[in-house]
């Protein structure tokens, strides 16, 4: 998997790993690249198994399926085309060549012959799929005894399983993937109780464990070994008695141990008569049981037809099913107990049997994946040990499907017609969509529609948009893109990919690149909205989700939410006049670190990568563009020193960068970045400990470097240290991009020789240097001490731009996932020396990336399993004026837990006035007389709502008010809206407007304020 083709090191390939590297991390992916996995059948769903494992990386991958391809099979498998039916190919022989194409590090063969004993013997994991009852006995019966980890899974219409058999002894390295807990401690009681410092929250749970460093009067606390804890509070937590290890002094850091998880599972054999569920849906918190009982006796029925499963629909079919589940029930008292067959359950599960539908194939594909990666790597919790699902919610509410028409016809889409029936699938194909990006899961978004047919009939349409351009590490989970298609246009490669995976796309799907926002309201008008039947997000922020969320509940559009985060996963249904919208709810904003603490107190890694990219922006970006600033704009330091900020610090830079240090030769440069290490690493924290001594107390006689304060130390140079080394190399290269000189020093040896040509002056800490202790304390000026004159000197003695006339500094573009372009080396040194000075532990490359990069960790697993659930919310919108708020399904899900929880949307609230109701959201006054005057609206406000106006907006202008003067209100009332606008505005409307938007402030018919929504004028 992640063996280098170049470099056969046993690395991890970053570049195509990035994000799932910050998901599963080093250890566990190198386990991964130690194991075998068999995938049996190559439906819809064994082909989404094999997919999500196949991006993920593992050592192999084998096929097993013999069926030849029917027509059937591309309602859900996606590597098999329509000249595949007939081919004399088995489904095995089709995938494999296709699969191996998405990831170069994963061989992918083909399993001949019969599935023997010495055959299973060969994997690490054996995952079953579609196979019937006995077959699964008996694999698993031999998988048990010979500590191979065994899944087998199904689908069947809208239904589906999974079971997980990880052996009598499987550990769990990491259960959670969580980064561990960790704080600075303010107290330890002799009884063993912790306070952690100034009331943060610990984040412990009873039974975690926690091991403590730098605790001084307890030093045998000091030891490493891991202590059990027992919450006592959301602040404090203990962990025995300290009573005979001395007194609580000072300082003290707790962080969290994980502690490996041991589990035993049960043979299939064993577990059919006494299963153990991992429940999908609390509110069907029965039902497991009940499925159990009816895939079980579904098996019963293809042993007694010839491996035939109940035709679609057909009554009889399904009595004999509600039948043989009695049987079933009564060989396995112990499944339901005291309860009674849900015969209507078992028969709605004959009914569909035959169906196979992909937006399930992707959720149990995406679930099972990642019980494989589980199974090599022994990162996260496995599924205990049945799961069942069903999204039964999915199915046309008040259309009867009879068996005529979910009769299979010789169509590609039978998977589906065996489910929904002919009419609600040709309803499908005739959708007109509406996808917002196609990075992960729009490519998920768009291979599920594809399948499904959506946007391929007769009226039917796709139009996709993204203006965001492919990357090698995209590959890892974009299932739609190839290593040849990096650098191209996602949204055209996307778009051609799955009219290859259907052909009746062709010509219905059009692919954007342009960027959905308010300057683009040309190209997506009110025309454009209008014609849509819905809309899906599949962005990567939240300010572009909230736009299209704002114009769909404008035009009045359902909307598809989604998001995913490593294992975390989540699914929003947005309908008109019946549910809250995206925007309705906010996430809580980011903790940003207090100045104080990056400035002069960092206490933990994150801060001092964050002072690192700070340190960089400053080098390398903002005092290039400062300088450019100088040299092309005119008066540039007069209208800078009338400016508020640190006048004189940005002077010095110009003068430096063009004058004093300005280098002619990369000798220079190196000789720049070695007196910047001494300024920062060494000269400021003698500063800094010159200010505020290590024996320094506060006012209240408490030591000043107590609690989150830790006390420095310079740093003094040593080539021979990796992060001293690179900081030097990193610094010298990115100022020579700055002035676009190229490197002629390659070698550490050359390195040595000019660093030690060069003179370091020597440091004395100055008095009169103000530094802020804490965030509370007043900012000290930064020019204590200098007046005007100095600065105007120091402006006066500026080379004047004519005489630099064309000269130019290049501004550093942070690019975090170019290895070669030393900005992550710069700020991993950058952060590794500032933790050195502070005794805080450094990061690696990855981890400094990851946090500086502000990199969003991704799993193409996750990513499957969420948009299988958005698309099973999909029928549920194309049936939306049939459903309830109760048939809609907001999920999150964590499958690291594993853990589902699904709950019915928050319902949109409403605002009354006089003896009226109205959304709140939803709600508006539609005006269609385009001419109407100002006076008009007033009277036709206060005559048909008992509305007074008093004050009437468009965006950020005021149009009218009733406390403005008579002359105004006189000169406006007789406008037209539309001419008021534009002479209040003093901007033309644009010409592709349709509609505008007027807000207003009213009082109702007793003269009280009330809420009322906006006005829509169409024009």
């Amino acid at each position: 998997m992640n063996v280098d083709a170049e470099a056969p090191s046993g690395e991890i390939d970053e570049g195509l790993y990035s994000r799932q590297l910050y998901v599963l991390g080093r250890d566990a992916m190198k386990r991964m690249a130690q194991s075998n996995v068999l995938i049996v059948g190559l439906k819809g769903l064994g082909a989404e198994i094999a997919k999500n494992v196949t991006l993920a990386g593992v050592k192999s991958i084998a096929l097993y399926d013999p069926g030849a391809v029917k027509i059937e099979d591309l309602s859900s498998q996606f590597f098999l085309y329509e000249s595949d039916v007939g081919s004399g190919k088995s489904r095995a022989e089709l995938t494999a060549p296709r699969l191996s194409e998405l990831n170069q590090y994963v061989p992918v063969s083909v399993v001949d012959g019969e599935l023997t004993e010495d055959v299973l013997a060969k994997f690490q994991v054996v995952v079953l799929t579609n196979t019937d009852i006995e077959t699964q006995v008996k694999i698993n019966s031999f998988t048990h005894a010979n500590n191979i980890n065994f899944i087998s899974t199904d689908i069947r219409g809208l239904f589906g399983s999974v079971f997980v058999d990880f052996g009598d002894k499987f550990q769990v390295f990491d259960p959670t993937g969580e980064e561990p807990q960790s704080g600075i401690i303010s107290a330890i009681e002799p009884d063993g109780t912790v306070a952690a410092l100034d009331e943060t929250r610990h984040g412990l749970e009873d039974g975690d464990w926690v091991k403590f460093t730098e605790v001084e009067g307890l030093e045998a606390l000091n030891d490493g070994q891991p202590r059990e804890v027992k919450v006592t509070g959301p602040y404090t937590f203990n962990i025995g008695d300290v009573s005979g290890l001395g007194s609580y002094v000072k300082g003290g850091i707790f962080t969290q141990v994980k502690k490996p998880l041991e589990l035993s599972f049960q043979s299939l054999a064993d577990q059919l008569a006494k299963p153990e569920y991992l429940v999908t849906d609390f509110a069907k918190f029965d039902r497991p049981a009940q499925l159990h009982i009816g895939f079980l006796a579904l098996h019963g029925f293809a042993n007694q037809h010839g491996g035939e499963l109940p035709r679609p629909y057909n009554k009889e079919d399904a009595n004999q099913v509600a039948h043989l589940a009695k049987s079933v029930a009564a060989q396995y008292p112990e499944v339901l107990g005291e309860t009674a067959i849900d015969e209507d359950l078992i028969r709605k599960l004959s009914f569909q049997s035959r169906g196979d539908y992909a937006p399930l194939a992707a959720v149990f594909g995406g679930l099972v994946a990642q019980e494989v990666l589980k199974a090599c790597s022994g990162k996260f919790v496995p599924v205990r040990q049945f799961s069942y699902f069903d999204s039964l919610e999915s199915l046309p509410s008040k259309e009867e499907i009879t068996e005529e028409d979910a009769a299979p016809s010789g169509s590609r889409y039978d998977g589906n017609v065996a489910i929904f029936g002919k009419k609600f699938v040709e309803k499908l194909r005739n959708l007109k969509v509406f996808l917002v990006g196609s990075g992960a899961i729009g490519c998920e978004m768009l291979k599920n529609w594809a399948l499904l047919g959506v946007g391929s009939g007769p009226e039917g349409r796709i139009i996709v948009t993204d203006n965001d351009s492919i990357e090698k590490s995209n590959l890892n989970r974009q299932f739609l893109f190839r290593p040849s298609d990096v650098g191209k246009q996602k949204s055209s490669v996307a778009a051609a990919a799955v009219v290859k995976i259907n052909p009746d796309l062709k010509g219905k799907i059009e692919a954007r690149s342009d960027k959905v926002g308010p300057e683009t309201e040309d190209i997506f008008n009110d025309k454009f909205w209008n014609s849509l039947d819905f809309v899906t997000n599949a962005l990567d922020n939240v300010d572009a989700r909230t736009y299209v969320d704002r114009r769909c509940v404008f035009f009045r559009k359902p909307l598809l939410e989604s998001g995913t985060l490593g294992t975390k996963g989540n699914v929003q249904v947005v309908y008109p006049d019946l549910t809250e919208s995206y925007s309705s709810s906010q996430d809580p904003p980011e903790k940003s670190i207090p100045l104080c603490t990056l400035r002069s107190f960092p206490n933990k890694i994150d801060h001092t990568i964050a002072w690192a990219k700070s340190l960089f922006q400053g080098y390398f970006v903002d005092s290039a563009e400062n300088v450019n600033l100088y040299l092309s704009q005119p008066n540039f330091v007069e209208s800078h020193l009338k400016q508020s900020g640190d006048q004189k610090t940005i002077l010095e830079t110009i003068y430096s960068f063009l004058v004093s240090d300005r280098p002619l030769t990369f000798e220079q440069c190196i000789a720049w970045a070695r007196l910047e290490f001494e300024k920062k690493f060494n000269n400021d924290i003698q500063q800094l400990l010159y200010n505020f001594p290590k024996d320094a107390v506060t006012s209240t006689g408490t030591p000043f470097w107590s609690g989150p304060k830790r006390a420095p130390t310079p740093l003094k140079f040593d080539i021979n240290n990796e992060d001293h080394f690179n900081f030097i190399v990193a610094g010298a290269n990115l100022h020579a991009f700055n002035y676009g000189l190229k490197s002629d020093v390659s070698t550490r040896e050359e390195y040595t020789r000019v660093l030690q040509t060069i003179s370091v002056p020597e440091f004395k800490p100055r008095s009169g240097v103000s530094i802020q202790a804490n965030d509370n304390d007043p900012v000290p000026e930064a020019n204590l001490g200098d007046d005007q004159d100095e600065i105007q000197k120091l402006a006066q003695s500026l080379p004047p731009p004519a005489s630099l006339a064309g000269f130019r500094l290049i501004p550093v573009e942070f690019e975090k996932d170019d290895d070669t372009n030393y900005h992550i080396d710069f700020i991993t040194a950058g952060s590794n020396l500032r933790a050195l000075n502070y005794g805080i532990d450094p990061a690696d490359k990855s981890k400094t990336k990851f946090i500086a990069g502000r990199i969003i960790p991704a799993i193409a697993t996750t990513t499957s399993l969420v948009t299988g659930l958005v698309c099973l919310e999909l029928t549920k919108v194309v049936d939306g004026e049939n459903k309830t708020i109760e048939d809609f399904k907001n999920g999150f899900i964590n499958l690291a837990l594993p853990f589902f929880g699904f709950s019915e949307p928050i319902a949109s609230a409403k605002i009354k006035y006089n003896d009226k109701e109205i959304d709140k959201i939803w709600g508006r006054f539609d005006v269609h007389n385009k001419d109407i005057t100002l006076k008009e609206l007033i009277e036709h406000f206060k005559t048909e709502e008992g509305l007074e106006i008093n004050m009437l907006s468009t965006g950020t202008t005021l149009l009218y008010a009733s406390f403005h003067p008579a002359s105004k209100k006189k000169e406006r009332l007789g406008l037209k809206l539309r001419d008021l606008v534009e002479q209040v505005s003093k901007k033309p409307i644009p010409p592709h407007t349709e509609t505008m938007i007027f807000e207003i402030v009213a009082d109702d018919s007793e003269g009280e304020d009330v809420e009322v929504p906006f006005i829509t004028l169409h024009l």
